[in-house]
């Protein structure tokens, strides 16, 4: 496509926009269990106007916009308030659970190099399903990553890990919860082993972070995963996902402020005079700042329990019903995402069947499994999607994949 010559008035633009937007999945319609967690409407309109009232202002801009500057240092405050941070620890929004972890492990690989002295190539230690943004930061800073494999119970398996750390290990992985199997990863242990062995332990608690507090103060017995445990130096939790916040939002948070400095970028060597980032990115929206500290007051203590009961009841209602149709959930999840594996069925054979119907969701390859990360809207429609479960099943068993019924939501 070549830019026009001249410009389409807004009022053809936008119906043009609606008609691409036709074939997207249906997140409204609850038919999504990724990518989008839809907290209602009521958090939406939020997002929305709080987004659009400083969508213009600059994060980079501190000086300029202290405005952003006091509604980043209060939603970070909030954030180490959920996650036990001492009074010493400090953090900054980033643009998303990858970015939060990437600087957690640029201040990890520096502290390493400038505090402890270690030289030549650092190694992160982490369990197989630790999510792939450590692999991307890996990369980019010429690190080596090491996936031990996870334990029968598809946790953390620390005797291995413990194993795998050496003179020049610089980081310890554990999540929680695990993006593919929606479990949290014995923190704890992990936390003896990182003091004991001098490392840096990371918790990666994008998908958790902003929904277990709240599950744990709704009766839920969540085992310790974050500053609670002494071992634990950093975390990232991401507040587009369970914080209910636009796009993209998430948190980098450190124990101690002295550790967070070895993450921002000081550069006085330019023409421009001096530039300082606490991330990496230049420019930061500010309509992500805004909108993120407008939905955790909007919502404050109260409305996020009521919400993540929602999400938690929705799973328990699938589990339950898969449980019927003879899937097995993959271990104990606590949270929001639910895998199950089916003994005698091809599940990605049945995924298809549900896409066919309007559903997008997501798989894990390891063991195969289908695979749900659920928001408070999904309690509304569990006896759909059970339903239409069930008619894939049956479609998958009779062999016949080129009648797909209509969804029972149609």
């Amino acid at each position: 496509m070549e830019m026009p010559d001249k410009g389409t008035s807004w009022d053809d633009l936008a119906p043009e926009m609606i008609r691409r937007g036709s074939g997207d999945a249906k997140w409204r319609e609850g038919k999504t269990a990724v990518y989008v967690f839809n907290a209602g409407e009521d958090v939406a309109r939020v997002q929305k106007e709080a987004y659009t009232m400083y969508m213009s202002e600059n994060g980079l801009g501190p000086a300029a916009f202290p405005s952003l500057k006091q509604m980043e240092e209060e939603v970070i405050q909030m954030g180490l308030g959920l996650l036990h941070g001492p009074d010493s620890a400090d953090g900054a929004i980033t643009s998303g659970g990858t970015d939060s972890i990437t600087m957690a492990v640029k201040a990890a690989r520096d502290y390493a190099r400038n505090d402890l002295g270690k030289t030549g190539q650092l190694n992160i230690v982490a369990p197989y399903s630790a999510h792939p943004a450590f692999d991307k930061a890996a990369i980019m800073m010429d690190l080596e990553l090491r996936r031990i494999p996870v334990g029968t119970d598809l946790l953390a398996d620390c005797d291995a890990m413990t194993a795998a750390i050496d003179n020049d290990t610089m980081m310890l992985v554990g999540s929680a919860p695990n993006f593919p199997y929606g479990l949290i990863d014995p923190i704890t242990q992990l936390g003896q082993i990182a003091e004991e062995k001098n490392v840096w332990l990371h918790v990666d608690a994008c998908v958790g972070g902003y929904i277990a507090p709240f599950v744990r103060m709704n009766g839920v017995d969540v085992p310790d995963f974050d500053f609670s445990v002494a071992g634990v130096l950093s975390m990232s939790a991401d507040l587009h996902k369970y914080g209910f916040c636009a796009k993209g939002a998430s948190t980098v948070l450190f124990r101690d402020a002295e550790l967070k400095k070895h993450m921002i970028f000081d550069c006085k060597d330019w023409p421009g005079g001096r530039m300082i980032t606490p991330t990496l990115a230049g420019t930061r929206p500010g309509g992500a700042i805004s909108a993120a500290w407008a939905v955790m007051n909007f919502l404050g203590v109260q409305g996020y329990k009521n919400k993540h009961q929602q999400v938690t009841d929705a799973r328990a209602a699938i589990e339950v019903g898969v449980k019927k149709l003879g899937f097995k959930i993959l271990g104990t999840p606590l949270l929001g995402i639910v895998a199950f594996e089916h003994p005698d069925l091809d599940v990605f054979a049945i995924y298809k069947q549900m896409y066919d119907r309007g559903w997008f969701t997501s798989l894990c390859s390891q063991p195969k499994a289908l695979h749900l990360m659920l928001s408070p809207f999904h309690k509304t429609v569990t006896d759909v999607y059970l339903a239409d479960l069930s008619d894939s099943i049956e479609q998958v068993k009779s062999g016949d994949k080129s009648a797909v019924k209509e969804s029972r939501y149609s």
